[in-house]
């Protein structure tokens, strides 16, 4: 509760300043009628009329506060907002290729990759994701949704592919891409690319996707992951033991960088866990989702409440003293 008018409670000051008066020297100065000797009224009949009095009084300092009180104007303050939030879609692509293996992240590129990638998705609440795997071929991992929930558990379900379906085919998870946000209507359609490698399979080059993804207005963040040079992979040699072994990695950082200009993205490169995760998160302030809120007050006023009851106590006040206890005021 409130007050609109909360100076006007200064009055409520002189409520025990008057009642003090009253009670030291006013009440020697009502209205009375004169004898020379008070010992023939009776002590009980001279307590009621004092009593009377002091109720007229009180009941006068309460109809005073009631009044001041509302003047003041209580009120009860209701803020009503209604939010108007910018949707953005974003489809979350990660390489599933083998060459996510490599431990120069750790445990491996790819269990990197699906940390950060949680991580961002729990960031982005209220917004609409989706999720695409890609190697040899790319298919949807999970629809755009808002559900933060199952999206996170399909991420945390991404695998290597089989050597059957392995390769890099960047060209054709952008068209799928591309068939997933095409006919969205949201005001930001976003797509973050993670590879590490290059276009070795599919279709359909990255370029030429990327220039048809920007016609439907879809921007992509483009993030090559690996070190350069060499990295650690696990590999099995010809008596089935598995061991760690340096091998070459290549990032087609040109092409990755390429895509991003041409969408209106931008390319970013990580080498190990904590710079992929200060990408994401750069990203995720980037793409932030723009909410404007109007805010209304309603007010309830109570002054009623306040008013009635100092009424019906004036009307009581003037009934009782001069009906009842027959006094002039």
């Amino acid at each position: 509760m409130e007050f609109a008018h909360p100076y006007y409670l200064l009055g409520l000051v002189a409520m025990p300043i008057i009642l003090l008066w009253y009670l030291k020297k006013g009440r020697h100065e009502e209205a009375s009628i004169r004898y020379s000797n008070i010992d023939f009224i009776p002590k009980a009949a001279i307590r009621r009329g004092e009593w009377k009095t002091r109720g007229l009084i009180f009941t006068k300092l309460i109809i005073m506060s009631l009044m001041i009180l509302a003047l003041a104007r209580p009120r009860i303050s209701d803020t009503v907002r209604e939010t108007n939030a910018e949707v953005i879609d974003i489809l979350l692509m990660i390489d599933q290729s083998s060459s996510m293996l490599a431990q120069d992240f750790k445990p491996n590129r790819l269990e990197a990759a699906k940390v950060v990638a949680q991580s961002f998705i729990k960031a982005r609440e209220g917004d609409r994701l989706g999720l695409i795997v890609f190697a040899g071929e790319s298919y949807i991992q999970c629809p755009i949704t808002r559900d933060v929930d199952i999206l996170t558990e399909f991420t945390k379900q991404i695998e290597i592919v089989d050597k059957e379906h392995d390769g890099t085919a960047i060209g054709m998870a952008i068209a799928t891409a591309i068939n997933r946000l095409r006919d969205s209507e949201a005001t930001s359609k976003v797509a973050i690319l993670l590879s590490d490698g290059s276009n070795n399979a599919g279709e359909l080059d990255p370029i030429t996707a990327a220039e048809l993804a920007a016609t439907f207005g879809i921007r992509f963040y483009t993030v090559a992951a690996g070190t350069h040079g060499m990295a650690p992979y696990p590999v099995t040699d010809m008596w089935g033991r598995k061991t760690i072994q340096n091998v070459q990695v290549d990032v087609d950082e040109a092409t990755l960088k390429e895509i991003a200009e041409i969408t209106g993205g931008q390319f970013f490169r990580a080498t190990d866990n904590e710079s992929l995760q200060k990408v994401y998160s750069e990203i995720n302030e980037l793409e932030r989702t723009e909410i404007e809120v109007m805010e209304y007050q309603n007010y309830t006023e109570l002054y009623s409440r306040l008013t009635i009851p100092a009424a019906l106590l004036s009307l009581m006040f003037l009934v009782t003293s001069r009906g009842i206890f027959g006094k002039l005021l």
